[in-house]
C-alpha cells in the first residue's frame, strides 16, 4: 500500500468532467502536475492517453496516474465515484505500460520521434492504396504489402484500434506486440504478426509521391512519411492504478470473451 502526499488533479474539457473536477476541487488538497506524486485524471480513454503524453513530454513518467471514467469507454479508467478517494487510492494496483517509440522519417528527410501507448499506425492518405515494405529485425519479411494501412499495438492498447482492425489481443504482461494491417488488400489473407516486444519494427512506403501515407503515434500525426521505424521504449514505463476489482490485466483478458 502507497500513500500519495502530493496530488495533482487533471480534467477533460467536456462538461461533465468539468463539473466533477468543481465537486473535487474543495475536498482535497491539490498541486500542479509538475509538483505531484500521483496524477488524478478525469475523463475518458482519450483524456487519459493525453495525461499519460503529458507526463512523457515533462519527462515524468515514474508519476502514477488514477483515472476515473467521465467519458464512454473507459478501458483505462476507474468508475467514478466522488467519496473514498483516500481509500482507493492506498489500495489501488499499480500496473505497468511500456509505450512504443516512433521514429518517422518525412519524404522531406527530416526525423520525427514519438512516443505511442497504444499504437503507432501507418495510414494511406488518399484513395489510392499504400503500399509498403515491412522489416522485422533488419529483415524484409513483406516485399510489398497493398494496404489502407498497418498498426503495431502494445498488450495495453491491443483492445483499441487494433482490436477494430481484427488484431489479436495481447494479455498485459505477454511481452508481445501486435502487427495488425488494416484492410489488406494484397496479400489479402494476411492477418498480421504477433512479435516479441524486443522486436525492431521497420515500414518504409515503397511510393510515397503516389501513395503518400501518413504515421500516427497514438492521437499524434506526422503526414507524408517516407519510412517509420519502431520500437519498445523500456527507459520511459508509465504507472496506470486500477481499483483491485476493476484490474486492467483482468479486463484485457475479459474482452477475449465479448461477443
Amino acid at each position: 500500500m502507497t500513500t500519495y502526499v502530493r496530488r495533482a488533479l487533471v480534467a477533460s474539457p467536456t462538461a461533465q468532467a468539468q463539473a466533477a473536477r468543481a465537486s473535487l476541487a474543495d475536498a482535497w488538497d491539490w498541486c500542479p502536475i509538475e509538483q505531484a506524486d500521483v496524477v488524478i485524471a478525469l475523463g475518458g480513454d482519450g483524456f487519459m492517453l493525453q495525461t499519460l503524453h503529458t507526463l512523457l513530454d515533462m519527462r515524468r513518467a515514474s508519476v502514477p496516474v488514477f483515472g476515473m471514467n467521465l467519458g464512454t469507454v473507459g478501458f483505462l479508467m476507474n468508475e467514478w465515484r466522488q467519496h473514498d478517494l483516500d481509500e482507493r487510492l492506498t489500495n489501488a494496483r499499480a500496473f505497468k505500460v511500456t509505450p512504443l517509440a516512433m521514429t518517422a522519417t518525412g519524404v522531406d528527410g527530416r526525423i520525427h520521434t514519438m512516443p505511442a501507448i497504444n499504437e503507432v499506425s501507418l495510414l494511406r492518405e488518399t484513395r489510392q492504396t499504400a503500399k509498403l515494405e515491412v522489416r522485422v529485425n533488419d529483415r524484409v519479411v513483406m516485399e510489398e504489402l497493398a494496404c489502407d494501412g498497418i498498426l503495431v499495438a502494445t498488450p495495453a492498447g491491443s483492445t483499441a484500434y487494433n482490436l477494430s482492425a481484427h488484431g489479436p489481443i495481447l494479455p498485459l504482461g505477454s511481452a508481445m506486440v501486435a502487427l495488425t494491417p488494416i484492410s489488406a488488400f494484397r496479400p489479402r489473407r494476411w492477418r498480421g504478426a504477433i512479435l516479441p516486444d524486443k522486436a525492431r519494427i521497420s515500414l518504409r512506403a515503397l511510393d510515397p509521391g503516389k501513395r503518400p501515407v501518413s504515421a500516427v503515434a497514438d492521437q499524434r500525426e506526422i503526414r507524408e512519411v517516407a519510412q517509420v521505424d519502431i520500437a519498445i521504449d523500456r527507459a520511459r514505463e508509465l504507472t496506470l492504478l486500477f481499483d483491485p476489482e476493476h484490474a486492467l490485466d483482468d479486463r484485457i483478458t475479459m474482452e477475449q470473451f465479448v461477443a
